[in-house]
């Protein structure tokens, strides 16, 4: 594990998330998986350590912390389950928007319970038409009097029909970027409706379904930021979103390097481990590379986002899409090296490269990540 000159304080950040992940995240993720539960006392658990509020300010009751802090906390409870990790993480970028943005009324209204994950958040921007098209979305606001009245729908929520917050981006002006703006609804508000669950290839431990808006009376102090800023805020949350994201593939793919560590040296073909073979070793040598060199692309990405370099959003959309296509690959290759083992249950390679594919297309796609790399290099 790259230490990347952590401070005493991160190494300690870092050390209480893998101990909380040994203690109450391990040994239950694969029966999470397996049944669909969705693990929200453990989810409590974590907010008990600051983990629902990790850069939420200390005076909104947050630790306050930086992204590479965040990203540390990530990969630690990936390693034992990448889908609960990724939750806490959607979370964690629904409190920071509204505590970067919020009013101190809004902050007021709901960061206190959202903190201790008493309530939980969710981050709503993809659309069933607009998905990385994402300035194209349809879910209209229109203000009248001191409410704005909300209709439409957004799609593949974290969270869907069980968190009791959504952080919603709507269209408040005209088509584009500049008419979007954020508001702040609640579950139990008349007209919020969920679709049924979706059934999906991996990241089983936490809901996922649409949420539906039908003339949902919101109030304008519910606007985070000003109207018209809601898409600089939503691709602001994305950095960290992209950096956490990257995170939980590095936590997975460690563990699935851990995982054919083991299972290499037990394993006996023609008479000896087949760790012993040159062509396992070279397997396993370019997978502990590929990762360490995601690694530390990614940590110093965290570090850009927390300093609000002028190349951060390049930087994280690097290190996203190189950390999640190498916990990709790196557990692909794990798998491989198990045999007919690692497509068995019994195993728990199978659920990581289940759970790791989506990181690929989430928080932005691959390719997206390309086209905003790009387009920041041949930028004047």
């Amino acid at each position: 594990m790259s230490q990347f000159d952590l401070t005493e304080d991160q190494l300690a950040i870092q050390e209480m998330a893998r101990r909380f992940t040994a203690d109450a995240i391990t040994p239950f993720a694969a029966e999470w998986d397996e049944k669909h539960i969705f693990p929200r006392d453990t989810i409590r658990a974590a907010a008990e350590l600051g983990f629902g509020g990790i850069y939420v300010s200390e005076e909104s009751g947050g630790i306050g912390l930086g992204r590479l802090e965040a990203a540390l906390v990530m990969e630690a409870m990936a390693y034992g389950c990448p889908s609960t990790s990724a939750f806490i993480s959607i979370h964690n970028m629904a409190a920071w928007m509204i505590d970067r943005f919020g009013s101190q009324a809004v902050k007021d209204k709901y960061l206190p319970s959202m903190v201790p994950m008493e309530r939980i958040g969710s981050y709503c921007l993809t659309e069933a038409g607009s998905g990385s098209d994402a300035a194209a979305l349809k879910t209209r606001a229109i203000r009248q009097g001191d409410h704005y009245v909300v209709t439409g729908s957004k799609q593949f929520i974290s969270g869907g029909g069980e968190n009791e917050i959504y952080v919603v981006m709507v269209r408040t002006g005209d088509d584009g970027p500049k008419g979007i703006s954020c508001l702040v609804i609640e579950k139990d508000m008349p007209g919020v409706s969920f679709g049924a669950q979706e059934r999906k290839l991996g990241w089983h431990s936490q809901p996922t379904a649409q949420v539906n808006f039908d003339g949902v009376r919101v109030p304008v102090e519910n606007l985070v930021g000003a109207e018209g800023e809601g898409f600089r805020i939503a691709m602001m949350g994305l950095d960290g979103g992209r950096l956490n994201i990257g995170a939980c593939s590095l936590g997975g793919a460690q563990r699935c390097i851990d995982e054919a560590l083991t299972y290499t040296k037990d394993r006996k073909q023609f008479g000896q481990s087949i760790a012993d073979f040159q062509n396992t070793q070279f397997t396993l040598a370019d997978m502990e590379t590929e990762l360490q060199a995601a690694r530390t692309l990614l940590y110093a990405a965290a570090v850009k986002v927390t300093e609000n370099a002028p190349d951060k959003t390049r930087f994280a959309a690097m290190a996203k899409r190189l950390a999640t296509d190498t916990g990709s690959s790196v557990v692909d290759r794990a798998l491989q090296l198990h045999g007919g083992y690692g497509y068995l249950m019994d195993y728990p390679i199978e659920r990581f490269w289940r759970d790791l594919r989506v990181h690929s297309i989430l928080e932005g796609t691959n390719q997206v990540m390309r086209m905003i790399i790009a387009r920041d290099m041949l930028r004047p």
